[in-house]
Formats: structure tokens, sequence, C-alpha cells
């Protein structure tokens, strides 16, 4: 038999449980007034995702039971809701649950049976794991219940239970490539159970995670069947072909069958090519930042280089021309390009412009503090700093920090100076990762008949901070793009010197890269948010001492 079922492909916020819960009435709505028997909403969509030490607090566990208790009360009709929030055990230990809803009332609570303690999650501190699963009858099918992170391990003691329907709500973070991966442990764990299996993810950003949705059906055999977009919300309706039950369930909420009025045609939405995911994904989680926090504009410094360029770009996409601020910050070492490439940019894409220039002011500090070399390099990028979050508390705009992964990772930053700021969209990628993005956006904008908003002179010209004469990164650092190669197995992957000279890296520049990487931890503790693009970002993902003596290199 055929259960029509919706899942909502949404975009809650951690704490606005009211916001949340309207969102959630809204869909449920949207599924009956469409025919849907069932509809399954993310994990902890109440609460939103994740919730980190709130989970700890009575007063919102409480907020969230009594959240949940009302969205109950307006349930009606022949619908069931499937809803993810924050629970408590007997003991009152906090629970990772799915609410199990029907006329009016819960009827079941599922509790994630499997918490993951790795990467950015950090369950075993926040929850209590459950031990039982959970099937529920709906219109004659057997469906059972798991919560993200049960189906990366075996679904062994649910394919006992032999049900009809799997429902999997999730709060997945958007890493590159994931989609592939999440489709094939599916795909996986549907030919194990030898059911269909609904897979539904939640959108938006939270802090620095982001999530893309890439909500998934699968049939008995892990054929696709039905697949949303990423990044966009969505209210997915497919008529999934169930077996009627076969075994004695938890709950019955109903046994008889039922037909569809009509039947739906299932789509499965392209999926975006790796440029496009990591765009959208820093687009999106730029605009969630700023929305969420209740923020409406954002300033950042146009230095005329690749990295400001493609931050102010993301800036825009994600805000509006009218919601970004740029200012060009030159001191008596910056070239004429940078200015005219600054300006470029704001005139090509309608941003709001001005110029500061800082010598004046760095020329004040000189005469009282008399520093040279590397300190006064660092005293210019430190007015340029505190003239951004001047102005930007003045006016009201976020400052948003321009830094790249590759300068993030080896310290080629500077404290309270370009590294000031509220977020830092760009903190995941490399800086090979920036040209191609820069080059991408471009093509993107003129294949769509629009102008391209990077000047092309800043994507070619060699990187430099321009705070002393004819300066370039190169002088400091390793070309970027083998440095990338470096930094990529060592910071992502965890390879150490040994399997580096393995891999054919000339020992002198493995030891140079390893040493200011691990110097450069304090760095980056105060370093602000940013969006999560990789499988392993800096901050919650990989977590060192700023004290070590350990070191390799």
């Amino acid at each position: 038999m055929k259960l029509r079922v919706a899942l909502a492909q949404i975009n809650p916020t951690v704490g606005d449980l009211a916001g949340n819960g309207q969102l959630i009435s809204t869909a449920i709505l949207a599924a009956h007034s469409a025919g849907a028997h069932l509809v399954i909403f993310p994990e902890m969509i109440v609460t939103g995702y994740p919730v980190e030490d709130l989970a700890l607090r009575p007063s919102f566990q409480t907020a969230s039971k009594a959240t949940l208790g009302d969205l109950a009360s307006k349930v009606a009709g022949d619908i069931v809701a499937v809803v993810g929030y924050l629970d408590t055990s007997v003991s009152g230990a906090p629970q990772n649950c799915v609410a199990v809803i029907s006329g009016g009332k819960v009827m079941a609570k599922y509790v994630k049976r499997h918490l993951p303690n790795y990467g950015v999650f950090d369950e075993f501190r926040n929850f209590t794991a459950g031990t039982e699963s959970l099937v529920v009858r709906i219109h004659g099918v057997d469906v059972a219940i798991a919560i993200c992170e049960d189906i990366w391990h075996s679904l062994a003691d649910i394919a006992e239970r032999t049900p009809g329907l799997v429902v999997v709500p999730n709060g997945s973070p958007f890493e590159r490539n994931k989609d592939d991966v999440r489709l094939a442990l599916v795909q996986q764990r549907a030919r194990e159970v030898g059911a269909p299996m609904a897979y539904v993810n939640m959108t938006g950003g939270a802090d620095d995670l982001v999530f893309d949705g890439d909500t998934i059906v699968v049939d008995k055999n892990g054929e696709l069947i039905a697949r949303a977009p990423q990044f966009s919300d969505e209210l997915m309706i497919i008529d999934i072909e169930c077996a009627s039950h076969s075994a004695m369930p938890d709950v019955v909420i109903s046994s008889e069958e039922v037909s569809s009025p009509s039947q739906l045609t299932s789509y499965i939405a392209p999926r975006l090519s790796d440029e496009a995911e990591m765009w959208t994904g820093l687009v999106v989680g730029l605009r969630d930042y700023i929305r969420k926090n209740g923020f409406t504009s954002v300033i950042l410094g146009l230095s005329g280089g690749i990295d400001s360029a493609l931050v102010a770009a993301i800036a825009i996409d994600a805000l509006g021309t009218k919601n970004v601020f740029g200012v060009a910050l030159p001191s008596k070492y910056s070239s004429e390009h940078s200015l005219a490439d600054a300006k470029a940019l704001a005139d090509a894409t309608g941003i709001n412009f001005r110029s500061v220039p800082i010598a004046p002011m760095v020329a004040s500090f000189m005469e009282h503090l008399q520093l040279t070399g590397i300190a006064e390099e660092n005293l210019q990028a430190r007015v340029r700093g505190t003239t951004l979050m001047g102005i930007s508390n003045q006016e009201g705009h976020i400052v948003l920090a321009t830094g790249n992964k590759s300068e993030l990772a080896v310290g080629y930053s500077t404290m309270y100076g370009d590294a000031v700021g509220g977020f830092a969209p760009i903190k995941d990628i490399y800086k090979s990762d920036v040209w191609a993005l820069a080059r991408w956006r471009n093509a993107t904008a003129i294949a769509e008949g629009s102008i391209a908003p990077i000047p092309m002179n800043s994507i070619t010209k060699e990187p430099s901070a321009e705070l002393r004469p004819d300066q370039k990164d190169s002088d400091s650092l390793p070309d970027y793009i083998l440095l990338d190669q470096i930094l990529r197995l060592y910071v992502d992957l965890d390879q150490g010197y040994e399997q580096l000279i393995a891999g054919g890296f000339d020992p002198a520049l493995v030891v140079r890269v390893i040493s200011l990487v691990d110097k450069a931890e304090y760095k980056r503790r105060q370093y602000p948010p940013g969006t999560k693009v990789s499988a392993r970002a800096f901050g919650k993902d990989r977590r060192l001492p700023m004290t070590s003596r350990w070191s390799q290199s």
C-alpha cells in the first residue's frame, strides 16, 4: 500500500521555541491540506539544533516540553506528526527525542540511542541515550523511527521487527561531498532493513554550522525515489510504497489502510556542483548568523585583495548590496591598484563604500611608541581594526573578518588587527579555494548576464598585506598552492612529519609549516566564528592545547 508522507525540510532557530513552533504548525497544516498521512520533522526541531548546554537547563527542558504539548493539542484530523524536541527521563536527565503526535495527543516517544561524540558533537555531555526501538502502526503500516546518528550504526534490531517504513529525523551539518555519503548510508540501511527509508534534514545556519537539507527517500531496495533541493526550505510530499503490517508494533494509531486521492510524481532535485555547494553554504551561514542574532548589516575592510573581495561578494548574496559597507583603509604603503580595485568592486556591485586613510592615525601612534619592523606592521593592521570597530559601534554594522583557512592555519593574521570582527565567512576555506570560488562566482554572474562582482585584478595579482614597501605574502609564506597541500594533510587529516616526508614534501618545508601551525593555536582561539564547510574546521572539530611542548618541527 502507499502512505503519503510529508518531509519538512525547514530552518529552525536555536532557542526560538515560539518561532519554531509556528514553523512546525504551518508545515503540519500544509501537509494535511496535501493529503499527507504522516509528516516528519528534523531532529530537535522544537528547540533548534544543536542546543549544547541549554539541554542541561531545567527551564529550557520545561519550555521544550510545554511547546510540544501546545503543538500536539493543535494536531487535528487524520495526520500523524513526528516532531523532534528536548525531553527528560524519569530521573530528569535530558534526552534527544521525537514525539509521535496524533489526534491532539503525544502517542509515543522515541529517545535517540546513539549519541555522537566526535567532530562538532558533544552529545554524551548533553543527553542520556535511549535503549529501545519504536515501531508505530499508521494506517496499517508499521513505521520505525531512528534519529540521525542511529543509522550510522546497525539497524539489525529494527530489521527483526520487519517495519514497512523507517523514518529518520536529522540534524546533519553540511560538509563538502557529504551528500554522497548520506545517500550511500541511507541506501545501505534501507536494504538492511528491507523497507523504504525517509530521511529528513534541516536547513539554515546555527553559529558556525550550516545545514543543507538534502532530504532523501529511498525504496526498500535502496533506489533513490525522491530528493529535496539543497539549502532551501521545502515540504517534500511523496507517496511511498510500504508493506502492510507484519509484526506487533509498540503503539497502534490506525490500522485501516487508505488510498491517496491522486498519485504524486516524485522529484529528485539535481545536486549542486562543489563550488555551488560551498558558495551556498557560506552565504546561508553568514545570512543566518546575521539574521538570527538581530543584525541587519555588515562592514568590512576592502583592501583590493582577493580575500576581502570574496567576503564582500558572499555578503552581497547573503544580505543584499544595501546592507554591505566596504571601507578602504589605505596606508602609506598601499599601492594605487589596491584602492582602485576596492573601488572597482564597489562600483560593480553597488555596495556602500568609503575611504578612510590610516596614515595620519598611524603617525600619531608612532610619535609616542617608536615601533619598528613587525611591531610597526602590526600597528597598521590594528589601526585598521580599531577603525572598523569604531564605525561598527557608531553605525551598528557587524564587522566581518576576511582571513582564510591558510592564513589562520599558519598564524598569518594580526590579533586585534585584521583578526577583529564578529564573524569570519571564509575561515574554513583555503587560499586555493578562495581563488576557485572567486572565479566560479564571476563566471556564474557572467552566465546570468550580470556584472562579475570581483575585479579580475584582485584574483590575478600576487597577494600582499602591504604593510611595508613591496611586501608580498610569499616573503613570509610558501607558495599558497603548495602550502595548502601540506595543510590539508596536516590539519585536516592529522598526518605527521613522517607521513608528509613520505608523501614527497621537502623536509625543511614540512618542519617550517608544522611549526607555524602549532605556534598559532592561541591566535585561532581568539578568531571570530565562521561557517564550517569542511570535514575538519578550526574550532570544535580540531581541539588542541595552546600550551604544549609536543612538536615534530
